[in-house]
């Protein structure tokens, strides 16, 4: 497979910054699906790769968040793609950092989901053909580093963590999918995951690297 697309975050021909579809109107807050954010287009949360949020007078958080859709590139993965990403995971509860994908209302695959309130536990979800699996694993845990990569087949969505396969969901998403990628940090506002503890006013996850790679057009 080729690399057909490595993630710049300080690009803006890649990537807008604050605002996604796959929140209502395109945000800035999205309370129904259990979040405190509010996004911001600050490239402070977003454009070194490191995703922070920050806690707001108001008790919501400005909260980093980057998306391909609406960008200048408008890059999209598609079926048959496979994404490769190296994450540093957040330490302080209540942080909810995600790689997904999104288009029109649906599209979403949940490269992963991570709650610090359980410590070695990855989730990874196909919400096009829904299947979901809750992942332990020791080398899972807060603060530390792990290296993902997503085939995104039509019959089957396989996840490797650190190397090794861990989920093939048979589900896949079908042989003409494609969708705009969002990467960014969420606060959970207690419903499913602990909010913040009191004295906490900032959090922060990394994404040092994510590619995409797709086989070669046949001549």
């Amino acid at each position: 497979m080729n690399e057909i697309f490595r993630a710049d975050f300080a690009s803006t021909r890649q990537w807008v910054a604050g605002r996604s579809w796959a929140y209502p109107d395109g945000g800035p807050v999205n309370p129904n699906d259990d979040k405190l954010d509010h996004l911001s287009d600050d490239p402070a949360y977003t454009r070194s790769g490191t995703f922070r949020a920050t806690l707001r007078d108001d008790g919501m958080w400005d909260a980093g968040l980057l998306t391909t859709e609406g960008s200048e590139e408008a890059f999209q993965v598609r079926t048959g793609d496979r994404l490769d990403a190296r994450v540093k995971l957040p330490v302080e509860t209540g942080a909810w950092p995600a790689i997904w994908t999104w288009r029109d209302g649906g599209g979403e695959i949940d490269v992963f989901e991570y709650h610090p309130d359980n410590p070695n536990l990855l989730e990874f979800s196909n919400h096009v053909r829904e299947s979901h699996l809750y992942r332990p694993d020791d080398a899972v845990q807060p603060g530390g580093w792990i290296d993902l990569s997503v085939l995104f087949g039509a019959e089957s969505v396989d996840w490797t963590l650190n190397g090794a396969l861990v989920y093939e969901d048979r589900h896949g998403v079908g042989e003409h999918w494609s969708a705009y990628l969002i990467v960014n940090l969420s606060v959970c506002a207690g419903r499913y995951h602990p909010q913040p503890d009191a004295d906490v006013s900032q959090m922060s996850y990394e994404v040092s690297s994510l590619t995409v790679h797709r086989e070669p057009e046949s001549p």
